[in-house]
């Protein structure tokens, strides 16, 4: 990379640019064995909506480097509507952070209930899967944007201590 590029300044992109939101009806094949949502499957899905914000954000292909905070609050059982939204809280050099909430959408009373929310680190890649730096910065418009921007830099401190500390 030219120094040119290491200095130019980057347009941006706010978190609305890239937002993404996905939905999945639980079936039989998703199911585990105490007849809820297998985690995995959920997670799998996870995965993939908040590679498609950080790929809209970027405009390159993405790489998974790290999942925090995944809790998982609410069962999901078969038959259930999953709504996943995603959106970009973060962009740092190579790296960006997205907010992966998921919900359980009841259609009759058009309420949506949390289940769990997850910050995927995402690492934009070169053509050779190398780490590039992000062609677009995150442009905060909004208090909301600027709390989940705020959020995402406590995480990257935290997450920098602990491997600091070896865990």
């Amino acid at each position: 990379m030219s120094v040119s590029e290491t200095t130019q300044e980057r347009k941006s992109k706010s978190p609305e640019d890239s937002k993404v939101e996905w939905f999945k009806a639980v079936q039989k094949g998703d199911i585990n064995i105490n007849n809820g949502l297998f985690g995995g499957a959920l997670l799998s899905w996870m995965d993939e909506v908040a590679g498609i914000a950080a790929i809209r954000h970027c405009g390159r292909t993405v790489t998974t480097a790290a999942i925090d905070n995944l809790t998982f609050k609410k069962r999901l059982v078969l038959g259930d509507l999953v709504v996943i939204e995603a959106k970009v809280t973060y962009v740092g050099n190579t790296s960006l952070e997205v907010r992966v909430d998921v919900y359980k959408e009841d259609i009759a009373k058009s309420v949506r209930y949390p289940v769990n929310r997850a910050f995927f680190t995402e690492v934009c890649i070169d053509d050779q899967g190398r780490p590039m730096r992000i062609p677009y910065d995150l442009r905060i418009e909004t208090l909301s944007e600027r709390a989940d921007h705020e959020g995402a830099k406590k995480r990257i401190a935290y997450r920098k201590q602990r491997m600091k500390e070896g865990f």
